[in-house]
């Protein structure tokens, strides 16, 4: 007797835990809205639902398309009740009246789910429209909703075309799918098309809150926050991971419960890698690599927290107040401000570009430990790189030298050899000159205003071009020296014509351009050359004109003549 009242006792136990175990509902289900008010962020959607249900102007074909988690299902449910009971209230069932209570009856089939992903075929939708002809029990219509509708054959699109274009007075369609461009454009113009949006992370926190609050779980906003930026938008996939995260802790639910949970690497390893990575230290880089992996982390994962510490560095770096936009603990953004204020903001956006990329390399690699240390030394070696942002910050660290002082190898003999090169651009380019320049339409004095040359010597250092060595290069040294003196670019376009040469110690520039010699002699510009010249040691100059060249013609005749003289010449 005593081991059958044992084994009693044992059973009811074990059903009691089965009860148990069956009466738990997943947190997504347990807290489905019931009503179109307890919608989160779906405004545009509801206010029209609503307003149809209050007219009584029901539509016959609605498509409910959008991502996943934002309530297209749980709005179909409400409005196929809504549209049945006897008394709405704002829109939504009412929950009380005999029909609302017959529709909350499993068994009813005035609304009718159909999975479209598992019943794709010709035949069921032939079944459909043989069944839709029939009149509801309990309401005023018989409500179809569709779900996955984009995962119907074209067979069956086929046969639901014409029932979803004239469909009898009872029945209403409701299409849901997460991918309304695979939807022929015979289906969609037959519909009234809803588009639901994302909902915004500070909505699903305060939902989170809420239900928290419901079930009587203690929670960090933090922890919440690091839910709700999981759930990417989507309202079930946050509750989902809200549910997992409630049976991971016992107690008070934290963020370090919630990075556990979704399984990121510890924030202060990532946060050692990531400051290795904008510091350029490639050694520390891997290090840190190898200890993070070696922990279990796996490659995606990482690659995963590395651009999210990486996006965190980016708002930090940008907003004033980043912590209102990541709600991160105070000690987690005091360390993500610390490493985004020490670094270049172009650094940050290379690497997260950098990163970004990853995700589909790492998708379809067979090595990808291979393909994520790859992109860290390349983040960590940008003079290796050759993209544009890479080669943007090195000019800026070239700049960043010239203004310090700093000026590459051999500058001064770069400029000298770039003057020169202008010297023998040919006379192709003085005669253009020469004859667009005139008294009467010459251009203003700084129209043409030459560029700042960054390989100039500086101001502190002074060149004698009186020396041998230097006599040479004179007229590259002068032109050197009006472009960093003086600010006229008419001017320094016309010395670039003149012709340079020592006399013994004068200094003669020489033009054949009448034009172009009375405009150097005029008092404002003479004095400009003599204050160049000065600057490089040239006290004694004179500007020349040069004697009018004889008819080019004439003397190659006279030359032939002298070199032939035995042949007759015959002048046409």
């Amino acid at each position: 007797m005593r081991s059958l009242a044992l084994r009693g006792a044992g059973s009811a136990g074990s059903d009691g835990a089965k009860e148990n175990c069956m009466a738990y509902q997943a947190l997504y289900r347990a807290f489905r809205p019931a009503t179109l008010g307890g919608l989160v962020r779906q405004e545009h959607i509801v206010r029209v639902l609503q307003n149809q249900i209050e007219t009584g102007r029901i539509g016959h074909a609605y498509l409910f398309c959008g991502p996943r988690g934002t309530g297209k299902t749980s709005t179909a449910k409400i409005f196929a009740r809504a549209i049945n009971c006897e008394r709405p209230i704002e829109g939504s069932p009412c929950g009380e009246c005999a029909v609302c209570k017959a529709l909350a009856d499993a068994s009813n089939l005035d609304i009718c789910e159909i999975d479209a992903a598992s019943n794709n075929g010709v035949n069921e939708m032939r079944d459909l429209r043989e069944k839709v002809q029939y009149p509801p029990v309990a309401g005023r219509y018989k409500v179809y909703i569709v779900d996955e509708v984009h995962m119907l054959s074209d067979s069956a699109f086929n046969a639901l075309l014409k029932t979803l274009e004239e469909p009898p007075v009872h029945a209403v369609f409701i299409l849901a799918t997460t991918e309304p461009h695979k939807l022929p454009a015979t289906i969609l113009s037959r519909c009234m098309r809803f588009d639901f949006k994302l909902i915004p992370q500070a909505d699903i926190e305060a939902r989170l809150k809420e239900i928290f609050r419901s079930i009587g779980k203690e929670y960090e906003d933090e922890a919440v926050a690091a839910i709700a930026r999981a759930g990417a938008g989507s309202m079930r996939d946050s509750l989902s991971v809200a549910d997992i995260c409630i049976s991971y802790s016992r107690g008070k639910l934290t963020y370090r419960d919630v990075n556990e949970v979704l399984g990121s690497a510890d924030f202060a390893e990532i946060a050692r890698l990531g400051e290795s990575i904008l510091r350029e230290q490639a050694s520390d880089a891997l290090t840190q690599t190898e200890k993070i992996i070696g922990s279990g982390k796996g490659v995606g994962v990482l690659a995963k927290d590395l651009l999210v510490f990486l996006n965190r560095c980016t708002v930090a770096k940008t907003c004033r107040d980043g912590n209102a936009v990541l709600n991160l603990p105070a000690e987690m953004y005091a360390e993500v401000k610390r490493i985004a204020e020490g670094a270049d903001g172009r650094k940050i956006l290379r690497c997260c570009d950098l990163f970004a990329g990853l995700e589909a390399d790492l998708r379809y690699s067979t090595s990808p430990r291979i393909v994520l240390e790859t992109a860290i030394v390349k983040a960590c070696l940008p003079a290796a790189d050759c993209d544009l942002l890479t080669l943007v910050r090195r000019l800026d660290v070239l700049e960043a030298k010239l203004a310090a002082g700093v000026r590459p190898v051999a500058a001064e003999s770069c400029a000298v050899q770039k003057e020169a090169a202008r010297e023998e651009e040919g006379a192709g380019a003085k005669a253009e000159w020469r004859s667009l320049v005139s008294e009467e339409d010459a251009p203003p004095e700084d129209a043409f205003a030459p560029p700042p040359d960054l390989f100039a010597p500086r101001r502190s250092e002074s060149v004698n071009a009186l020396l041998p060595e230097n006599r040479r290069k004179a007229g590259a040294y002068f032109r050197q020296a009006l472009r960093k003196t003086i600010k006229n670019g008419v001017l320094f376009t016309m010395c670039q014509d003149l012709d340079t040469a020592f006399e013994g110690d004068t200094f003669l520039l020489s033009t054949d351009n009448e034009t172009i010699y009375r405009r150097l002699n005029s008092a404002e510009n003479y004095k400009n050359v003599q204050a160049a010249l000065a600057s490089i040691g040239i006290t004694a100059f004179e500007i020349r004109q040069k004697a009018a060249k004889k008819d080019s013609l004439q003397e190659d005749i006279e030359e032939l003549r002298k070199n032939f003289p035995d042949t007759p010449f015959e002048i046409k």
